[in-house]
């Protein structure tokens, strides 16, 4: 079983006793950082086998980790900070997974973006939710102008 894990955004305090229990049924723990995971391990007084897998090597990781759950191992994956797969390399995981039919469940947690328009009191009855913006200025200009008629809320990362 692949289970995806919400995490805190910035207070241990906020771990769910769920994602919690998620993390220390783990067999392996995949992780975008393993110095911020290990934190919420050590949180939790679990210590679990830590793989790496941010942007840059979770294409790499994908056909071990689907191995080890075809084997029958529990995967958790969990992100920084929030929810996985919102703006995330953990989709790619989770796609694969699902392209298998493997099971694939999740512990949901916080999410940045909605903490974030909650606690800006801006209306929230239709929002938007962009993510990252292209990283060149010509084309974060061009996409926000396409985003301008967008009705409610937009939430940009």
């Amino acid at each position: 079983m692949l289970t995806v894990v919400g995490t805190p955004i910035g207070n241990l305090g906020d771990l769910s006793p769920r994602a919690a229990a998620a993390l220390a049924e783990a067999d392996v723990v995949c992780c975008e950082d393993t110095r911020v995971t290990g934190k919420i391990l050590k949180h939790i007084g679990a210590s679990k086998p830590l793989v790496r897998c941010d942007e840059n090597v979770i294409a790499r990781r994908v056909p071990e980790l689907l191995e080890r759950l075809r084997a029958g191992e529990r995967v958790a994956y969990a992100s920084d900070a929030g929810m996985p797969g919102v703006s995330d390399p953990g989709q790619a995981l989770v796609d694969a997974a699902r392209a298998e039919g493997l099971p694939v469940t999740v512990v949901p947690g916080p999410t940045a973006c909605v903490t974030a328009l909650v606690l800006s009191g801006i209306a929230s009855e239709h929002f938007f939710f962009e993510g990252f913006l292209p990283r060149k200025p010509e084309q974060q200009e061009k996409r926000l102008s396409e985003l301008a008629a967008v009705p409610g809320a937009l939430l940009v990362y």
